[in-house]
């Protein structure tokens, strides 16, 4: 398979403004913030959707940026708020980005963790959840030395103690509680729905998905094709990365899942 250069398609893709940044890297703290802030005054519609949107605010987005460091930040910026922000969902940013760049290199081989669920059954992959991220946190432990596997052992140690933090009052429990299992699914919907470990080229390993209604109700998440094809491009661009690929997807004879147009 012979893509397109991201030349061809435009440098301009790689580019964020200074306010988009700013906004992706506040967002997650806002909504950790929210969701205690709404739950001490008992809004729990307005906590969990707090919750859901640190999801989609984290390791959806931000969190992809700056494993792939797209934002161009300083390197000890880009690593502390790695740190930080995947840490406020109980994760390891640094375990994280061992286990994905091992994912974009090696999908679909059996090594492959991150991947392991778009082998199983939709029932299996939701199973798999359940272990996933404790699974990934000591298999990256396991195969980084030096400062990667300091940033790891630091981060799980931060994780415990978080958690702990968190088990001291009943809005912090929910907090936990919620989160841990928000979590849970990222293997069904990273892993499962989006790849398909029988494609024949890296084309077909991972399904392109189109639908506007989709786009708006996952805010513009669901170009997992592109992100596979050009880990590089900040998921600001995604979107339109997708649009300007759109007439080489026809071209290699790609069908999108659509879902709602």
């Amino acid at each position: 398979m012979k893509k397109p250069s991201l030349e061809s398609l435009g440098l301009d893709l790689l580019e964020t403004s200074a306010a988009e940044r700013f906004r992706c890297l506040v967002l997650p703290f806002a909504t950790c913030a929210g969701f205690f802030a709404a739950g001490e005054r008992g809004w729990w519609v307005i906590a969990l959707g707090c919750a859901v949107l640190q999801s989609f605010f984290t390791y959806a987005s931000v969190s992809h940026d700056l494993v792939h460091r797209t934002l161009r930040l300083p390197a000890w910026l880009n690593e502390t708020l790695l740190f930080l922000i995947e840490g406020l969902s109980f994760r390891s940013g640094h375990a994280f980005r061992e286990s994905h760049l091992h994912h974009h290199r090696r999908f679909p081989h059996e090594d492959d963790l991150e991947g392991a669920a778009a082998r199983m059954s939709w029932w299996r992959a939701l199973l798999d959840g359940l272990i996933a991220q404790p699974r990934l946190w000591v298999w990256a432990l396991m195969h980084t030395t030096g400062r990667k596997r300091l940033w790891i052992a630091i981060e799980g140690a931060v994780i415990i103690a978080w958690a702990a933090w968190c088990l001291g009052s009943q809005v912090g429990m929910i907090y936990l509680a919620v989160t841990v299992a928000g979590s849970w699914v990222y293997p069904f919907m990273t892993s499962f729905m989006p790849h398909d470990a029988t494609g024949d080229d890296p084309l077909r390993q991972t399904r392109l998905f189109r639908g506007k209604v989709v786009a708006w109700l996952s805010l513009e998440h669901l170009y997992h094709l592109e992100h596979h094809l050009y880990p590089q491009v900040p998921h600001q661009r995604w979107p339109e990365l997708a649009r300007r690929l759109d007439p080489f997807f026809e071209e290699q004879g790609l069908k999108p899942v659509v879902l709602w147009r």
